[in-house]
């Protein structure tokens, strides 16, 4: 049985009247999200923003550095995950990625989409900025060592992920429309006459 902020319990109009508003706040954010999915350019700016404003405070505040590192760690695992393909080529049993020219197309898709990064981006900036308000997460820390070992925890992660690359022939990043060059176009044509 639930029972309301007074203690007594709620009725089943009350409980109904809850769930039909939540569900309703629930669909509008969903609505807003799913308009922004086209406007890439202008939620990668807000983020941009927001990281700033968290930036700005933390400076100002002078603490909540270990927020800071942890927001570090975290982005970095975002990262790594919106670099990576969905499958791992080193792990997989079905297709692998094309290595030659003249094997079958198949796109790059990425573990972690583009518009889940930058989600994750953006709630995980919001609730760091949300938790410098309050002082149980100020952890007196020094603060350069924190930032010594991120560099080098990003060197290494990185220098990783590019090894994979490179050995696996992948490029996370598609630039625009692909396009055909004409002479491999005639090429292809002039060795594959067409039929009667």
């Amino acid at each position: 049985m639930e029972t309301g902020p007074t203690g007594g319990a709620l009725r089943g109009n009350d409980a109904s009247a809850v769930s039909r508003w939540t569900f309703e706040i629930s669909r509008r954010y969903q609505h807003v999200l799913d308009k922004t999915v086209p406007h890439i350019v202008s939620r990668w700016i807000g983020c941009l923003a927001l990281m700033a404003i968290y930036a700005i405070r933390v400076y100002l505040v002078q603490g909540f550095y270990i927020i800071t590192y942890g927001l570090g760690i975290y982005l970095l695992n975002l990262l790594m995950g919106f670099l990576s393909p969905q499958v791992d080529p080193e792990t997989q049993d079905g297709p692998f990625l094309p290595t030659r020219e003249s094997d079958e197309f198949r796109p790059f898709v990425r573990r972690l989409p583009e518009f889940k990064f930058w989600y994750s981006i953006m709630k995980a900036f919001s609730i760091g900025f949300v938790m410098t308000f309050f002082n149980v997460f100020d952890v007196p820390v020094f603060w350069p060592i924190l930032l010594f070992y991120w560099f080098t925890l990003f060197i290494l992660t990185m220098k990783r992920q590019i090894l994979h690359m490179i050995k696996y022939r992948y490029v996370p990043f598609s630039f625009g429309k692909q396009r055909y060059d004409e002479k491999k176009a005639s090429s292809k044509e002039s060795t594959n006459p067409p039929r009667d």
